[in-house]
């Protein structure tokens, strides 16, 4: 099924219902958030002869009408590719190119003519208005089978060029209603804040709030500015959002200087990044009982595991720092497994990349069968990330596959060293990854940003490390950084981390 059917049938249970917003002011009800999807809808099928099946991909910073072009893009049966707008112009052409897009949607980037093949056409809706004539919306969706591409999502690309996931109709369903089942519930009065890129994470929680009929906020600012979510929240009330584990930092650090503590928020699932025990500590105590936690990737979108508000929020059971610092269990539409090199399961509290199956899964890889093969083996997702399960079925993260640490034929996992260091007072952020060395193979190095305007000395934070971890994890070089490198969606660079090592 189309997912602007979706759009459609709230549309008409409750026309007047206040669905996008900018800031605190109303851009459209849900009568106009669904004809401008049809008409969006009409203009790519009679300018550009977009037909179903066919990509149109979206280069746009956040705003209303980014959500009004991702249902046109549905409407007339297209699929869409969302590119995050603070990718180079460079990177989107790739993706458009490579996706096959025969229109790209642009907001004021006049940077990428001459980057696009010709049979892709540039539109800015703002300066560039449909003709009357071209937007006699569309009745109805396009129908759509479940195994048709609804979203074409482009991996970060940190370690090479991005690869298209081929999402379907079906995949994006199975992702919707485990949302309810295992992250939260959703009210017609609930405020979707768009912080986050919509092109990423945030944007596929769109659904949700549309089924049910909620607002759809993005900032005025386009963004995410913790001042300006602190003042926004409490006016907007029940607000719900994603956030990345960077933004939730930051927003706990204006929280900490104002004194707000999560006024008009009802809840933050955060995800897309680690979440340390000591970051995820002071934020609860910060702003209370309003985290979930998700864990998942484009190829399984937002719908490998959850942590549910209760275990964030728990201090009793006898292992809750442990449930803390895990991702949760499996969501109720997969099967997660931690195997080892032979797919055989691990024993329990034993580390190995971690696996799934399930409706969400992707379809594979776009126009890549070599890249699909390799991740999907016998019906089941090859994550890359390396994980244990407990005997209660919370599954802990420890790292990428490829950022293990092999030091003397021992395996070192980044996070337990960083998760360390972070309990630190003088540490505010870390980044742990390996460097060559002749006697051990590989050896521990930590970039770090401090803190306060003093770094702490090496010799203190060995023997905070001593003091938590085994002596052969510790770091044996400590880099100091008044940044860590990360790409657009937060993530740290550990690949560029590495380069400047070498």
């Amino acid at each position: 099924m189309n997912p602007a059917e979706w759009l459609v049938r709230t549309a008409r249970r409750q026309p007047d219902a206040p669905a996008l917003f900018s800031g605190e002011d109303l851009v459209a009800t849900y009568a106009g958030f669904a004809a401008s999807a049809a008409r969006i809808g009409a203009f790519l099928r009679a300018r550009h002869q977009v037909e179903p099946g066919d990509r149109v991909a979206v280069f746009m910073k956040n705003s209303p009408v980014y959500l009004e072009v991702l249902y046109g893009i549905w409407f007339c049966g297209a699929a869409a590719v969302p590119i995050n707008a603070k990718l180079h112009p460079r990177e989107a052409a790739f993706i458009a190119e490579d996706s096959g897009a025969k229109v790209l949607f642009v907001s004021g980037n006049d940077e990428l003519s001459g980057l696009l093949p010709a049979r892709c056409a540039i539109h800015d809706l703002a300066s560039d208005p449909a003709s009357d004539a071209e937007i006699a919306a569309l009745a109805e969706p396009e129908p759509r089978a479940a195994d048709d591409l609804a979203w074409l999502f482009y991996t970060s690309g940190t370690t090479g060029k991005p690869k298209g996931v081929m999402l379907t109709n079906a995949n994006l369903h199975a992702m919707t209603y485990a949302y309810f089942v295992d992250v939260d519930g959703v009210l017609p009065e609930d405020a979707a804040v768009y912080a986050a890129p919509l092109s990423h994470g945030a944007g596929l929680y769109n659904f949700m709030h549309v089924l049910r009929g909620s607002r759809h906020v993005i900032p005025a600012s386009g963004g995410f500015d913790a001042h300006e979510l602190s003042a926004l929240a409490p006016r907007l009330g029940n607000v719900t959002m994603f956030a990345a584990p960077t933004m939730i930092s930051r927003w706990l650090a204006a929280a900490r200087q104002s004194g707000y503590a999560g006024q008009g928020v009802r809840t933050i699932v955060y995800g897309g990044g680690p979440m340390y025990l000591a970051d995820i500590e002071a934020a609860t105590a910060q702003f209370g009982a309003r985290f979930v936690q998700i864990y998942g990737q484009g190829e399984c979108p937002m719908t490998l595991t959850s942590l549910s508000r209760d275990d964030v929020m728990d201090r009793e059971h006898p292992r809750w720092r442990e449930r803390l610092a895990s991702v949760g269990t499996a969501q109720s539409c997969v099967s997660v497994r931690v195997v080892g090199e032979d797919g055989e399961d691990m024993p329990v509290g034993e580390i190995g990349e971690i696996v799934a199956a399930g409706a969400p899964v992707m379809k594979g890889y776009w126009k890549n069968p070599e890249a699909t093969a390799q991740s999907i083996r016998n019906g089941w997702l090859w994550t890359g990330d390396m994980g244990s399960l407990d005997k209660d079925g919370y599954l802990t993260l420890r790292d990428r596959s490829k950022d293990v640490i092999i030091s003397g034929g021992t395996n070192i996992y980044p996070r337990e060293v960083e998760e360390a260091l972070l309990t630190h007072p003088a540490v505010a952020e870390v980044s742990v990854v390996g460097r060559p060395s002749s006697e051990w193979g590989e050896e521990v190095v930590a970039f770090i940003v401090a803190s306060g305007d003093e770094t702490p000395a090496a010799a203190e934070l060995d023997a905070h490390c001593r003091s938590l971890i085994a002596g052969f994890k510790r770091p044996k070089a400590y880099v100091f950084e008044t940044a860590l490198p990360k790409n657009n969606y937060g993530k740290v660079l550990k690949t560029e981390l590495r380069s400047r090592l070498a």
